[in-house]
């Protein structure tokens, strides 16, 4: 028989899983470990999860849902007096690797071919490395063209790094951009 959780101690147990955890938890893996004892529906352990967002709502710490589950995080307002507790500053990535990473979250999948058609210069083979080391994207196929070029689309990860829970999270492209960047991919690649 499986032992029973008041709605207070499934908060309590709930808040202390997710706090102490190194890495995003989901309503399946609290259920599946440290409430695998109770006989506890998904139900109710969102609506502790909502009790707990809403205790941390307009506190500096904010309970937010990303893209691999739940997490404890400090609020965005509060980064510019935060960040004096780092002493190393944190990296600023180039305008290339920037644009680069935003036509993989928005166009994926998306060969490199197509980054640099849209981008009008080569991508470095270092910014899409560094892409891949911190796990913001991946390879997710291969176009059935000839030399079958790798596709790029983002990852769980990229979604926790930005905060995001989907991809729909993302702000809309202007129409006009948007329209623009459709219209060059369309157009068969200018070879030189």
């Amino acid at each position: 028989m499986a032992k029973r959780l008041s709605d207070e101690q499934l908060i309590e147990l709930i808040e202390a899983a997710i706090f102490v955890a190194n890495t995003p938890l989901t309503k399946d893996k609290l259920r599946d470990t440290v409430l695998s004892d109770f006989s506890i529906s998904l139900k109710r352990i969102q609506s502790a999860i909502d009790a707990i967002m809403a205790h941390y709502a307009t506190r500096g710490v904010r309970l937010v849902k990303v893209g691999s589950g739940y997490r404890f995080q400090a609020c965005s307002s509060l980064s510019p007096w935060l960040n004096k507790l780092w002493q190393e500053k944190a990296p600023k990535y180039s305008r290339a690797f920037l644009e680069t990473l935003s036509l993989i979250a928005y166009r994926q999948p998306i060969t490199r071919g197509e980054i640099e058609q849209v981008r009008g210069v080569t991508v470095s083979s270092q910014t899409i490395k560094t892409m891949l080391e911190h796990n913001w994207v991946k390879v997710v196929g291969y176009k059935e063209v000839p030399g079958k070029p790798a596709l790029y689309g983002t990852t769980k990860q990229f979604l926790d790094h930005f905060s995001l829970s989907s991809l729909n999270e993302l702000p809309p492209l202007p129409a006009v951009q948007d329209e623009k960047i459709s219209q060059i991919l369309s157009e068969p690649a200018q070879l030189d």
